[in-house]
């Protein structure tokens, strides 16, 4: 019953990171296509199209990387996990998963410091204010966090140690 409840928020937390991060995509297309169109002479191109691109590279990369993560995409060693003896390329995915969340929970605090200087600031072109930029940092750590905790409990209690890259998403 845990396996599936927590299958289940994995499942939901990935369907929502992908819609954002696909929301995050658009506008970094919408604002590249803006800036390319407005150097081959149709128009001139807007200012602020350079710091949306920015700011939506940002939350793009706040909001993918969990998802990486979670579909075993960031940096591997599958080649040498995978030659290792059955029980310890599980081990070691526990292991990884547990460095990444414990550093998450290490850089949570200094990251909410980083955010509330950014209510000083505003961004140049658009006006934002810069808090809401600097979230993205935030909302990195928190997504990382959760999917490496979601991680962690799926292979404990999954128990599997034979399976390798995807293994939360196949399931």
């Amino acid at each position: 019953m845990i396996t599936s409840i927590i299958r289940s928020l994995n499942l939901q937390l990935t369907r929502a990171t992908e819609i954002m991060t696909g929301a995050a995509f658009l506008v970094l297309i919408a604002a590249v296509t803006i800036q390319v169109l407005g150097r081959s002479s149709l128009f001139d191109s807007p200012v602020w199209t350079e710091e949306l691109t920015r700011f939506s590279l940002l939350y793009l990369t706040a909001f993918g990387v969990g998802l990486s993560f979670i579909k075993g995409d960031l940096v591997n060693v599958d080649i040498i996990c995978e030659a290792l003896p059955k029980p310890i390329p599980w081990l070691l995915r526990i292991i990884s998963a547990a460095i990444v969340a414990a550093l998450c929970c290490i850089l949570i605090g200094p990251s909410i410091e980083f955010t509330k200087i950014g209510a000083l600031q505003t961004s140049p072109a658009l006006g934002w204010r810069m808090d809401f930029i600097h979230a993205s940092i935030l909302v990195l750590l928190v997504w990382l966090l959760v999917f490496s905790l979601i991680r962690i409990s799926t292979l404990l209690l999954d128990g599997n140690a034979d399976r390798g890259r995807n293994e939360e998403v196949q399931a």
